[in-house]
């Protein structure tokens, strides 16, 4: 005979699962906002199904198999979610294509709050596995490749319980794991980048001295920060701008807006972040301007993306709108 369960302590079972369902959702869908809303979906289905579940399965595989569900029906879109890089060749610095796309194409950031937990070991690996670049990568992949690739290679669930959970055979699944790993090797396979280590001094460093020539805009300090092909992109903006030569000329020119920033540290996508504040047009403070994710390689900074929707970003991450003066 079924448990019966009142709608109190069927949410308390479900609930401690949310966090690394948003996590799996967000590498399934590549936006932090269709995550929580397919996590809510999820467990929506779930308090709804819970008095027929028996225990049939454990819980979380139970979960989880709802949550594949939900992305499997969300994810079949005409144009997958993608970065600047994916879309188009560099612009010069003088000659931007100030052309913006919708919400829907670009691959966005996550707060880590949001998808990380567990001990040390856990997050770390966690850190790898929210890369903006990996995320990315992902969305290249068919939907249930993509299922397939992120419950095996990173969560680690064996091909037959990755089996049981997609309903298909243990060959399926080894078949679509070999082809996801094709088709990533394919397209160069994931970029590399530091592992991001917070306590780490050097690491910690770099990133000062990041913040100080940018609120500075000493784009020469900037400069030596960078990697020869260093890149930055900002969505919604289609452009991107790639090499220290031209990001210099970009910052003194078309860029030059960024005068006069603050940067507020924030944890995003398991990479250095920073919320960006511009000076306010009121003259009053400061407001947003975007989310920069920064990707380090070989102790330089590799990637700047910098995410300008801020209308919903900010309160995401439970960021001000608005930096009073003197703060």
């Amino acid at each position: 005979m079924p448990v019966i369960m009142d709608s109190d302590a069927v949410v308390e079972r479900l609930e401690p699962f949310r966090r690394e369902l948003t996590a799996y959702c967000y590498r399934m869908l590549g936006s932090a906002f269709e995550a929580e809303d397919a996590v809510q979906e999820t467990l929506v289905r779930a308090w709804s199904k819970y008095a027929g579940f028996e225990g049939r399965s454990a819980l979380r595989t139970w979960l989880y198999r709802i949550a594949t569900n939900v992305c499997l029906d969300m994810a079949p879109a005409a144009q997958r979610r993608a970065r600047p890089m994916d879309l188009t060749s560099p612009v010069a610095a003088h000659a931007p294509d100030l052309t913006q796309l919708e919400e829907n194409i670009w691959v966005g950031p996550v707060p880590d709050g949001r998808v990380l937990a567990g001990d040390p070991a856990e997050v770390a690996v966690g850190r790898e596995t929210i890369r903006l670049a990996f995320v990315t990568a992902l969305q290249k992949l068919p939907a249930k490749q993509r299922a397939v690739l992120v419950l095996r290679e990173v969560l680690a669930w064996s091909a037959a319980e990755t089996a049981e959970l997609l309903d298909t055979s243990v060959a399926s699944v080894n078949s679509a794991l070999q082809r996801a790993r094709a088709t990533l090797a394919e397209g160069g396979g994931v970029p590399a980048s530091d592992t991001y280590r917070p306590l780490d001094e050097t690491q910690q460093a770099l990133l000062a001295r990041y913040v100080q020539a940018f609120e500075a805009f000493d784009v020469d300090g900037l400069k030596k920060l960078l990697h020869e092909d260093a890149v930055l992109n900002m969505p919604p903006y289609q452009m991107w701008v790639q090499g220290v030569v031209e990001l210099g000329a970009w910052w003194l020119g078309a860029g030059c807006g960024c005068r006069g920033s603050r940067l507020l540290p924030v944890e995003a996508n398991g990479s250095p972040a920073f919320a960006q504040y511009r000076p306010a047009e009121d003259g009053n403070g400061w407001t947003p301007w975007g989310i920069t994710v920064l990707e380090i390689t070989d102790g330089r900074i590799a990637t700047m993306t910098n995410h300008m929707d801020t209308d919903r970003l900010f309160p995401l991450w439970e960021l001000p709108m608005r930096l009073p003066a003197g703060s």
